[in-house]
């Protein structure tokens, strides 16, 4: 009985399943009791006449203006409708119980809706700008020298993920009513109580003078000075610390007065012979440990004197090493003369000081190209009279072959195994006959090898017009003898001749006499300090010719004016005589072609 009861009641509420059931709202909008077709047309026709009626969005007093069709803003009212309908759907008797339900507590039904997402961002993007106020922290700041805590202010930001749904939804309803945007305070961490203790702090810090003590030197930091390099709580920190932009400054002003490289044992080159220079490790300052024990000071009311802290580095040659090396005295030298154009006396300069103080571990071998590395315009060589191929021209880095010959007589003095060595292609008078040494990148270097047992270290010494390069070392007392075979000829220079437009035919004149090629040889024997022979070596040198040249003459004599015939005839008349000379010139007879 209760249950037909119930069915009958459920009955006489369900309605049409065809219409809304009362109480639904899509959009906003009261749409019961409208048929399911009815109520999407109705739907749609109001939205298309709100798509260009601004809806107001207010937040902190500022407003703003937005369209659902600048937005992209595009609703489904048909799935709205029909999300609805099932609201209040249903058989017969369940139908009514669900629309009585709807009637009296209501259903909101929120449209699905697609937005323009880059749009969307934009004016999230422009509404959290407007809005957004940082929180401040509250802070400790210095008037004049005392400190002073300055409080913080609670931040204001945007709700971005709510504020986001919410300008959807507004845009896709049919109501225009003002929208509230989400904004929530963002507050501070800290209290002004919370910077009691580094106030306190600040004031013993700036209450006297503090002392930095390195070794004997002493650096006294006023009040106003450790105001300048303090820095004072703010941003949610409460501790004081010694940093920030004055400080650096302040450090880096330090680190000038105390900072040095570490220097390695060096040997210098007297007059009495040569000494080490000892070795000194390096110092620099170390920032952080130096600022902490300067904080430390400042904030000690008795001992206010603070350690500077160093970091020290060690050379990569101590002195024990120099004196463990047996660089004692002079091992070989040699000198040469040079002159010529100020290009070529500065690469001559410029390949000394690159091989200057280079120094030979016992057993390796020296390279000339290795040593100096290319010579390049970029290293500052220049151009110069070089031979190139044969032939003296101008190229970058003249004068180099001077250093090495140089390099190469003062190995060959000390009687040390040369391992690559190649005579210039021209013969040149003024090296040593058959001991000249010429090097070109990468190709053609001078190399030889330190046999001594100890390490050698070989100087330049230049000149206003001569070079001298040493080896330094323990000396061998070794013995060099050499044979220098004389230099032969090879045959007459060839002749080029060369056109002259400016001397006349069948003139010769000799613009160079030119050289043979020539040989020669030099035979070195070099004995130990016992007098035993410990090496017989003999290099061979070859130079080309160069050709005499010989200028000719291709200037043509100049023709012969011709003659000019004369005639003369005298008319008698009376008394009178009338002579007449008339002039022609000469014909010129020309002999028949064979």
């Amino acid at each position: 009985m209760v249950g037909a009861l119930g069915a009958l009641f459920g009955l006489a509420f369900a309605g049409s399943p065809s219409t809304l059931a009362d109480g639904v709202r899509i959009g906003g909008i009261d749409v019961g009791g409208l048929s399911t077709d009815h109520a999407r047309r109705f739907l749609e026709r109001r939205s298309r006449a709100l798509a260009g009626v601004p809806v107001v969005f207010t937040a902190a007093g500022r407003r703003w203006q937005l369209r659902p069709r600048q937005m992209g803003v595009d609703v489904d009212w048909g799935a709205a409708v029909a999300s609805a309908a099932r609201q209040g759907g249903g058989a017969a008797p369940l139908r009514g119980f669900r629309r009585i339900e709807v009637r009296v507590f209501g259903a909101d039904v929120e449209p699905p809706v697609r937005v323009y997402q880059a749009a969307l961002d934009y004016e999230l993007d422009r509404f959290a700008r407007a809005l957004h106020r940082p929180r401040r922290e509250p802070s400790i700041r210095l008037r004049g020298l005392t400190p002073v805590v300055v409080p913080g202010r609670p931040g204001r930001v945007l709700d971005r993920m709510e504020a986001a749904d919410l300008v959807v939804h507004a845009l896709a309803g049919l109501t225009r009513r003002p929208v509230a945007l989400p904004v929530r305070g963002d507050s501070a961490r800290l209290t002004a109580a919370d910077l009691a203790a580094a106030k306190a702090k600040a004031e013993i810090a700036l209450a006297a003078p503090v002392r930095l003590e390195l070794g004997p030197t002493r650096w006294r930091l006023p009040s106003w000075r450790l105001a300048q390099l303090l820095s004072l709580p703010r941003d949610g920190r409460r501790t004081l610390a010694i940093g920030g932009a004055e400080a650096d400054r302040w450090f880096a002003r330090l680190a000038k007065t105390i900072d040095r490289p570490a220097r390695d044992a060096d040997f210098a080159v007297t007059t009495t012979g040569i000494r080490i220079v000892p070795a000194r490790s390096g110092l620099s300052l170390d920032v952080p440990a130096t600022a902490r024990g300067l904080l430390a000071a400042a904030l000690s009311r008795t001992n206010r004197v603070a350690q500077v802290a160093v970091q020290r580095s060690a050379p990569a040659r101590s002195t024990a090493d120099a004196r463990r090396m047996g660089i004692t005295g002079l091992v070989s030298s040699y000198e040469t003369i040079y002159g010529g154009e100020p290009n070529r006396i500065h690469n001559v300069q410029l390949v000394s000081h690159l091989v200057d103080r280079h120094l030979i571990p016992p057993g390796r071998e020296f390279s000339f190209n290795r040593t100096t590395g290319e010579r390049t315009a970029a290293k500052g060589f220049r151009e110069a009279p070089v031979i190139i191929n044969g032939e003296l021209r101008t190229g970058l880095g003249g004068g180099v072959c001077q250093v090495s010959t140089t390099v190469f007589n003062a190995a060959y003095e000390a009687g040390l195994p040369i391992t690559a060595r190649t005579n210039h292609a021209l013969y040149i008078s003024h090296y040593p006959q058959g001991r000249d040494a010429t090097v070109d990148y990468p190709s053609i270097d001078l190399r030889f090898v330190n046999d001594t047992g100890h390490w050698l270290l070989l100087r330049t010494f230049v000149g206003p017009s001569s070079l001298v390069v040493s080896l330094y070392g323990t000396p061998t007392h070794r013995r060099v003898e050499t044979e220098t075979a004389p230099l032969q000829a090879r045959g007459s220079p060839p002749v080029e001749r060369v056109r002259d437009p400016a001397l006349p035919v069948g003139k010769k004149v000799v613009e160079s006499s030119g050289e043979p090629a020539r040989t020669t040889s030099v035979r070195r024997r070099v004995y130990d300090a016992g007098g035993k022979l410990i090496a017989d070596t003999t290099w061979y040198s070859s130079y080309r010719s160069e050709p005499a040249v010989v200028r000719v003459g291709t200037k043509r004599k100049p023709k012969p004016k011709p003659k000019k015939a004369t005639t003369t005839t005298t008319t008698t008349t009376g008394t009178t005589v009338t002579t007449t000379t008339t002039t022609a010139p000469a014909k010129t007879t020309r002999p028949s072609q064979p």
